[in-house]
C-alpha cells in the first residue's frame, strides 16, 4: 500500500470517531498548551529580574578599603580611599564613563517635632547617573553646587512624604544637620526596590562630597563608585580599577572590588534552572496525555480485529497494519499539540495586543518543542497498539466475534 492510502484509511477511521478522537487528544491540548505557557511564564520571570537587576546598574563597580596598611612600627593605620584615588583611575581607566566618592555619616534631626535617624551621604553630582537614581521632585544637585559647597540636600521620596506630607511640599524646606542649616532642593528613588541591600536606605539623605567632607574633617572616603561604558568591558575595569588603586597605597593594603555581572549571571542561570524544572514537570501531562492515546488505539486495535484479518486476507502486510494505526497514534498526538500551541499562544498574544507596553517574550523553539514532542508522544506510546495489531492472525482475527 502506497503511504498516501494508509494516510487516507486513518482520516477516515477519525471521521467515524471524530468524538473519541477529540477526547483522546484532549490530553495533548492541555500538556501542550501547558508547555508553550510554562516557558513563556518563564522567560518572562527571567526578563523581569534581570530588568530587576539592570535598572540597579548592571555596568557598576564599586571599590571599598578591606583592610590593612601600616603607619609605624607599632602604630596602626587605616589605609582608606581617597577623592585623588577617584581621580587617578578616571584618568588611567578609558572605559570608566561616570565616577563618584561616598562618604557616610549618621546624624538625628527634629522636624515638626519629629526626630528622625538620618543617614548621610556625602556624593557627587554623578552619582545619579552612577546608581540610576530617579529625581522625582525638583532637582539633583549638579557640578556648581559641588565647587560653591551649597548646603543642598536631596532626599528620599520616603522622608520627603514622612516629614513633610508629600513630595512637594518637601522642595525648599530647611533643616540642620550638626547645627549647619541645609535646604532641600530635590526628592529621588532608587530605580529598582534594593528592598535595604543597598547604600541607600529609606531615612537617606544625599548632599555634595564637597560639604560632607568637612563633617568627617578627613578625606578618606568609604567607597567609590564607576559606571563602566559597555557591559562586556565591566570585569576587566574592575581589574584595572583595583590595580590602580592599589598602586596608590601601601603593598600590604588589601582594596575589594564588586559588580553586579555575578549576580546577573547567576540569576539568569536559576531563572532558567526554574524553566526547564517546570517544562520537566509539563512533559508528565504530556505523558499522561500519551498513556491516554495509547489506551485508547489498544481498545480500537480489539474493536477493528476483523477489519484487521480482511485487510491482510487481501494482502497487506503486517509493516502496513503497524504503520496504519502508528500514523493514527500519531494524527492524535500531533493534532491535540497543534491546538494545545495554538491556545498556548493566544494568552501572551492577546496580552501584547491589549498592552503594547508589556512585552511578553514568546520564542520560537517553543513551538518546535511543543510539537516535537507532541509527535514523539505519538510515535512512542503508539507503537505498542501498532505492534499488537500487526502481530494479529489473520485466519483468527477473522473468526474473530
Amino acid at each position: 500500500m502506497l503511504l498516501s492510502e494508509i494516510v487516507r484509511l486513518a482520516i477516515d477511521s477519525f471521521l467515524v470517531s471524530k468524538v473519541r478522537f477529540a477526547l483522546t487528544a484532549l490530553g495533548m491540548v492541555i500538556g501542550s498548551a501547558s508547555l508553550i505557557l510554562v516557558v513563556t511564564i518563564g522567560l518572562t520571570g527571567k526578563e523581569f529580574i534581570l530588568n530587576q537587576l539592570e535598572n540597579i546598574g548592571t555596568n557598576m563597580v564599586y571599590i571599598e578599603y578591606s583592610g590593612g596598611g601600616t603607619g609605624s612600627v607599632n602604630n596602626f593605620q587605616n589605609d582608606f580611599l581617597t577623592r585623588e584615588d577617584e581621580r587617578a583611575v578616571d584618568a588611567a581607566v578609558p572605559s570608566v564613563m561616570y565616577s563618584s566618592p561616598m562618604l557616610e555619616m549618621h546624624d538625628r534631626i527634629s522636624i515638626r517635632g519629629t526626630t528622625k535617624e538620618l543617614l548621610v551621604l556625602g556624593v557627587s553630582p554623578q552619582y545619579r547617573q552612577v546608581r540610576n537614581l530617579k529625581v522625582l521632585a525638583g532637582r539633583f544637585f549638579d557640578d556648581q553646587d559641588e565647587v560653591s559647597h551649597t548646603k543642598a540636600a536631596v532626599v528620599t521620596e520616603i522622608f520627603a512624604q514622612e516629614m513633610f506630607g508629600s513630595q512637594d511640599a518637601a522642595i525648599n524646606q530647611k533643616f540642620q544637620l550638626s547645627g549647619i542649616p541645609f535646604i532641600i532642593i530635590g526628592t529621588f528613588r532608587e530605580s529598582t526596590e534594593t528592598f535595604g541591600q543597598s547604600e541607600i536606605a529609606d531615612q537617606t539623605i544625599l548632599i555634595p562630597y564637597s560639604v560632607a567632607r568637612y563633617f568627617t574633617g578627613t578625606d578618606n572616603v568609604k567607597q567609590i563608585f564607576f559606571t563602566i561604558r559597555d557591559r562586556n568591558d565591566v570585569e576587566e575595569a574592575s581589574r584595572r580599577i583595583r590595580e590602580v588603586v592599589s598602586s596608590r597605597h601601601q603593598k600590604n593594603s588589601v582594596y575589594k572590588t564588586s559588580t553586579l555581572t555575578e549576580l546577573l549571571t547567576t540569576a539568569a542561570t536559576i531563572a532558567n534552572a526554574l524553566t526547564v524544572v517546570l517544562t520537566l514537570v509539563t512533559a508528565v501531562t504530556l505523558a499522561v496525555g500519551g498513556v491516554g492515546i495509547m489506551n485508547i488505539m489498544l481498545a480500537t486495535v480489539r474493536s477493528r480485529i476483523r477489519e484487521i484479518g480482511i485487510r491482510k486476507a487481501l494482502g497487506a502486510t503486517s509493516r502496513e497494519i503497524k504503520l496504519q494505526f502508528l500514523i493514527e497514534a500519531i494524527f492524535i498526538s500531533l493534532s491535540g499539540g497543534i491546538v494545545g500551541t495554538i491556545l498556548g499562544l493566544a494568552l501572551p498574544v492577546s496580552i501584547r495586543l491589549l498592552f503594547p507596553n508589556y512585552q511578553i517574550p514568546i520564542k520560537g523553539w517553543s513551538i518546535i518543542i511543543a510539537l516535537t514532542t507532541s509527535t514523539l508522544i505519538g510515535v512512542i506510546f503508539g507503537t505498542l497498539p501498532a505492534n499488537r495489531a500487526a502481530q494479529l492472525d489473520p485466519v483468527e482475527s477473522l473468526k474473530y466475534e
